[in-house]
Formats: C-alpha cells, structure tokens, sequence
C-alpha cells in the first residue's frame, strides 16, 4: 500500500557547521575594496559561537513543511559515518519518516559556514553519489525538487517519470549546478513544474544567462511572464531586500515586503520561503497569504544560526499573520 505525503522533497542532506564571528579583530577583516574576508595565515582565530546542524535545501523544506503541519517526507542520500546518524535522528525529531533516505559507503556531505557579520562564506564538501533514488510506494500532492551534486540528471529524469506516473504537482527550485551544466534537462522539468521557485539572479540565469543590476517590480513582472511560458503555472521570485513577488496561473502579479526583524545570518531564507508560501498554499490560502507565510518563516530563520533552528510551527505562523 502507497503512503500519501503532502509534500516529497527531492535534494540534498548535509552536516552544516558554523563558525560565528561577530566583529573584526587583528586576526579578521573585510577587504571592502575587493569584498573579501581576510584571515592572517597561520593564526588563531576566536569564534563568539559555535553550531552544529543538518541542512540541505530539500532537509530544509522537509523540515519546514512539517513543522506547519502537514506530512513530508526527505528523498535524499547519505554516507554510512557519525554524521548520518545525527542526520537520522533530527529528522525524526522532526516527525519526518525516513523511508527514502538512502544509506551508501563513504562520507556525508559536510559544509563549514563562516557567519562574520551577518553574512555568511560556505565551504562545502560535495561527495560524489550515484543518487539513485527510488520513488517507490509512495504518492505525494507535491514533489518538491531542489539542488543535487554531480550525478543529477538521472534522479530529476526519475522525478518527471514519477509525476507522471503517479500525478501530483511538481515544484521545483533549480540551483547553479544544475543551471551551469544542464539548462536543456532544467527547461523539460519547467514544463512540467507548477510552482517555480528562484531568486532574481536564477530567474535571469534560466531566460538569458545574464545578471543584471535591474530590481523594479516592472521588470521583475516582465522576467516572470517570460518563466510562465516555459511551462511553470505559478512562479515565486524572491530578491533579498526587495521582497517577494509571485504570479498566478491568469498573470496576476502580487509583491510582498519584507518583515522587520533581526539579521543574525542568512543561511536557509530561500527554503523557510519556498516551505512557508508550500504549507499555505496546499491549505487552499490566498497568493497573498501564502506570500505572508514564506516572508515571516523567512524572517525567523534569519533571527537564528543555521537554516532550521528559526523555521516555524503551525502555532507560531498563525501568531504571526492573525
């Protein structure tokens, strides 16, 4: 018999851990100049702080799916060390079965986040895995596809043949990888997909392959309608500061500021958006609603280290937009 989820997240699992540097010191410094964050060679260096997480962008909106109440399930992949045990064991504690997460010989994938003033540099080990994923007894409402190491073309492939074999709506968040190396293999996922979720940059990276400083909302208007004809029947556009804009399947376009709040470090902001505007709108909310849940998850994962510590509940989202 088939278990039913909300949502089946398709993506990477890793260790993240954090090293928290509040300000400058003679060992330490931006390079303003060049953007750069220097560190004198051989020295000691303090941390304010120190965290040990699981992350990944599908653990992240697995994670946050769940924490909203509805039923999500991991499709990932990890080594057979300490660390996927950690990993197992904090999906459990978040009510996430793990029937899909496979285990394979080696490392888990394992990141070293430097998070100096609010900002955050990634160093990030990528094992190389055959992701051979296996979407078997299972139905969702929604796969959610995200990013994937170097073998991920047969595992997206694998996620079209599921959707159409056994239905369910497919959303999906390209990352650079898959942008860089596979934009013919990106645009067949986009004409399935029904909920596209980019940033600004990404949204150009899929139309033209170029980077622009440009931020109004008419031509962010614009790059979404020329997304929309490539398949996807909704599309999320998040830009930082600027806020959040969507565009429904009439081309009703809608934008959404950003809350006020403290920035402690950005790591996960995109995947507590993606996870919060999913939860609302397979509860039948409003676009607008569903902009409100993505941008109050986002603001609480920013006021915390790590991409899952700030990610709300049901009880702390509805306290949040009553």
């Amino acid at each position: 018999m088939n278990r039913h989820y909300n949502v089946i997240t398709v993506g990477e699992s890793t260790i993240d851990a954090f090293m928290s540097i509040h300000d400058v010191s003679h060992a330490c410094r931006i390079d303003h100049e060049h953007n750069d964050i220097c560190f004198k060679f051989g020295e000691k260096i303090d941390v304010d702080r120190y965290d040990f997480c699981i992350g990944g962008n599908a653990t992240n909106v697995a994670v946050g799916i769940s924490r909203l109440g509805l039923k999500a399930t991991l499709c990932s992949e990890t080594g057979d060390d300490e660390f996927s045990i950690k990993i197992r064991n904090c999906l459990a504690q978040e009510h996430i079965e793990r029937l899909l997460v496979t285990q394979t010989k080696g490392a888990s994938n394992f990141a070293v986040i430097i998070n100096f003033k609010g900002d955050r540099t990634i160093f990030v080990q990528d094992v190389e895995r055959e992701h051979d994923f296996q979407l078997t007894d299972v139905t969702a409402d929604y796969v959610y596809l995200t990013s994937l190491g170097n073998e991920w073309r047969k595992p997206y492939a694998k996620v079209l043949e599921f959707i159409e074999e056994y239905g369910g709506l497919l959303a999906f968040n390209p990352a650079p990888r898959q942008l860089n190396e596979g934009k013919d293999i990106v645009h067949k996922v986009l004409k399935k997909t029904h909920v596209l979720f980019v940033n600004k940059e990404e949204a150009e990276r899929i139309l033209t392959d170029k980077v622009t400083d440009k931020r109004d909302k008419t031509y962010i208007q614009e790059l979404m309608a020329k997304l929309q004809k490539l398949g996807p029947k909704t599309i999320v556009v998040t830009d930082g500061k600027k806020g959040s804009y969507a565009m429904d399947d009439k081309g009703t376009f809608f934008w959404h500021g950003i809350n006020d709040g403290p920035l402690v470090e950005r790591t996960g902001a995109g995947d507590a958006f993606a996870s919060g505007f999913l939860a609302a709108y397979l509860q039948g909310l409003s676009m607008p609603k569903a902009m409100e849940w993505g941008s109050w998850n986002a603001t609480s994962v920013v006021s915390k280290v790590g991409a899952q510590a700030g990610l709300l509940t049901k009880d702390g989202m509805e306290e949040k937009v009553k």
